[in-house]
C-alpha cells in the first residue's frame, strides 16, 4: 500500500463481514478514520481495522429503518470532513437453502418474495438512502467519493433473475447519480469485485476454484486508491473492476498476487 488517507473520514456499510469488512479494513490500512455500520456485531471490524493502522469506529444501524439512518449521518455531521461512502450492505443471501432445497438458482416464478424485498430494500435502497444524505454533505464540502459494490450480474445473467436486477438497479443508480453529481467535486462510481474469498465462500470452497480470488481486503485497497487518486473524477458514474484498477494503480492482493480481472466471457 502506497496511498494514505490520514485524517480522511470513510463510512462503510454492511461491514461486519464479506466485502464490506475487507473495505474497512483496506481503508484503515490507508490510515483512514473509518465508521462501520450494520444490524450484527463490529466489534471484530473495528478491532482489524484499527490492528491494520486506521481508526475504527462501530455504529449499529439497520439500514432498511430511514430513522436509523438520519441518525447515523446525525452523528456523522458532528465529526470531521466526510471522504467516502461505500455501500457495500446487502441482502437476499440469507437461506439460500429453505426446507433442505437450493432456492438460488431457481427460475424467477419459483424465487420467494422475501429475496426480492431483501436485495431491493437492504441492497438498492439502503445504497440510494445513505447516498442521499451523503451526497448532500460532500456537495457542501465540495468533494468526495461514492462507491456502490456491484458485480458482473448487471450486465449477465448469473443464475439468478432478481440479483441481476437488483445489480443493474445499482448501476444505474450509479450512472444517473454520477449526472447529477457532475461538476460538484463528487464522485460515484460502482465497483466489480471479482470471487472474494468471503466467509461463505470460504464455506463451500471444497467446491470452488480460488485459484483467482481474491481476499475482501484486496476490495478495501481497490476503494482506498480511488479515494486517494486526485483524478478520480474521470470515473464518475462509472462501473469499474476491482482487479483492473488494481493493476493500473501497481498493488498487489494481501498474498503479493495479481488477480486476473474477470471480463463478460470468464465471469
Amino acid at each position: 500500500m502506497t496511498v494514505r488517507l490520514d485524517g480522511q473520514l470513510a463510512l462503510v456499510t454492511g461491514a461486519s463481514r464479506g466485502v464490506g469488512k475487507g473495505v474497512a479494513i483496506g481503508l484503515g490500512e490507508a490510515g483512514a478514520e473509518v465508521w462501520v455500520t450494520a444490524r450484527t456485531s463490529l466489534e471484530e471490524t473495528v478491532r482489524e481495522v484499527q490492528e491494520a493502522g486506521g481508526r475504527g469506529v462501530a455504529v449499529a444501524c439497520d439500514l432498511t429503518d430511514d430513522a436509523q439512518i438520519d441518525r447515523l449521518f446525525a452523528q456523522l455531521r458532528a465529526e470531521s470532513r466526510l471522504g467516502v461512502l461505500v455501500n457495500s450492505a446487502w441482502g437476499g443471501y440469507e437461506n439460500m437453502v429453505e426446507n433442505g432445497e437450493f432456492t438460488w438458482l431457481k427460475p424467477f416464478w419459483e424465487q420467494p418474495l422475501w429475496r426480492w424485498d431483501a436485495m431491493i430494500d437492504a441492497g438498492v435502497r439502503a445504497a440510494f438512502a445513505c447516498s442521499r444524505l451523503a451526497a448532500k454533505r460532500m456537495v457542501e464540502q465540495g468533494g468526495g467519493l461514492i462507491v456502490n459494490i456491484s458485480f458482473w450480474s448487471a450486465q449477465k445473467y448469473i443464475g439468478n433473475t432478481l440479483y441481476g436486477v437488483a445489480k443493474c438497479a445499482t448501476d444505474r443508480l450509479t450512472a444517473d447519480m454520477g449526472r447529477d453529481l457532475q461538476g460538484t467535486g463528487v464522485t460515484v462510481v460502482s465497483l466489480y469485485p471479482g470471487m472474494v474469498r468471503t466467509e461463505k465462500v470460504l464455506e463451500a470452497a471444497a467446491f470452488l476454484d480460488l485459484s483467482n480470488s481474491e481476499s475482501p481486503q484486496f476490495i478495501g485497497r481497490v476503494v482506498a486508491h480511488l479515494a486517494g487518486d486526485p483524478a478520480v473524477a474521470r470515473h464518475n458514474g462509472s462501473a469499474l473492476v476491482a482487479a483492473v484498477l488494481a493493476r493500473e494503480y501497481g498493488f498487489t492482493d494481501i498474498d503479493g498476487r495479481s488477480p486476473t480481472p474477470l471480463t463478460l466471457d470468464t465471469v
